[in-house]
């Protein structure tokens, strides 16, 4: 199948078998080719398509994959209605300059079912804390499709957004330990010009909730520039910060953490570089946000 974009003159290839991803992957490699990849889970939005953007200029060929994993879903969690748009997603797709989307049903994934598949379990020291403890199985989700796809496509590149920073942390070393020969390349948070980090769950905000979720990033900063500009220790800052978000009626505060930006070790005084991270509810919608000082 093949999407035309008569505004770009772009065209998108729709693979929707492992077995049409290693005919195509087989051409880019006789051309020598560099190939790009960028796994999403559809519902497409302008951080997604920053991601595209940044492998059509480093590489000659790029490949995305819309793939919505079941196994990174918890039981509570929203699967069912996730939103699939696929038809929008491929327009964009071919307006970001995408060569082939990678578009597999949960069968070609999971052929023996989604219970019955060997998991990738990633280092529990990131991968069960922050949002492992609050989604527990969630990583493993994530490392089990990532890796999947990865052996799938066999990419040179793989591009993600450093708005999910612990994911990114999680697939970085998911690819040093398993020693895969992919470069793990981190894309800045795109966000909304109130500084609300783009997510595909923004839709699900209502009109309150979608003037309270920009205090989340705004929060972030503050808490990191008293922190680095030593007006407050890393742990007051962190304390004032949990305190203004916890008085906010209609959020519920889960965490707000700091980091180690390269190690992701929890760190107790201010250091280069450090990331600040956040999720709350805003009713029944849940946001994650981060902020890095470098």
């Amino acid at each position: 199948m093949i999407s035309d974009n008569a505004v770009s003159g772009a065209k998108t290839q729709v693979l929707d078998s492992i077995e049409a991803v290693r005919v195509w992957r087989h051409n880019a490699m006789k051309s020598g080719e560099r190939v790009g990849f960028v796994p999403t889970m559809g519902a497409l939005h302008e951080g997604h398509l920053t991601l595209m953007r940044q492998a059509r200029a480093e590489c000659d060929r790029v490949v995305a994959s819309i793939f919505v994993n079941p196994l990174q879903f918890g039981p509570k969690e929203d699967f069912g209605r996730y939103p699939r748009t696929f038809e929008s997603d491929l327009q964009m797709m071919s307006q970001a300059g995408v060569d082939a989307v990678f578009f597999p049903s949960e069968q070609e994934m999971y052929p023996d079912g989604r219970e019955s598949v060997t998991r990738v379990v990633p280092n529990p020291e990131l991968a069960d804390c922050l949002e492992g403890h609050f989604r527990p199985g969630f990583f493993t989700g994530v490392a089990t499709v990532v890796a999947k796809l990865f052996n799938i496509i066999l990419p040179e590149a793989a591009f993600f957004g450093e708005k999910d920073y612990q994911q990114l942390q999680v697939v970085s070393r998911l690819a040093r330990d398993l020693n895969l020969p992919i470069q793990i390349v981190p894309v800045k948070t795109v966000r909304e010009l109130d500084g609300l980090a783009m997510s595909s769950r923004n839709v699900y905000l209502g009109e309150e909730q979608r003037l309270l979720a920009p205090l989340l990033y705004k929060t972030l900063t503050s808490v990191k520039d008293a922190a680095q500009s030593g007006k407050l220790s890393l742990q007051e800052a962190l304390e004032r910060g949990r305190n203004e978000l916890m008085v906010m009626p209609g959020l519920e505060l889960q965490y707000l953490e700091a980091r180690n930006g390269d190690t992701f070790l929890a760190v107790t005084d201010f250091e280069l570089p450090t990331v600040f991270l956040v999720a709350a509810k805003l009713k029944e919608v849940r946001l994650i946000d981060n902020i890095v000082a470098r």
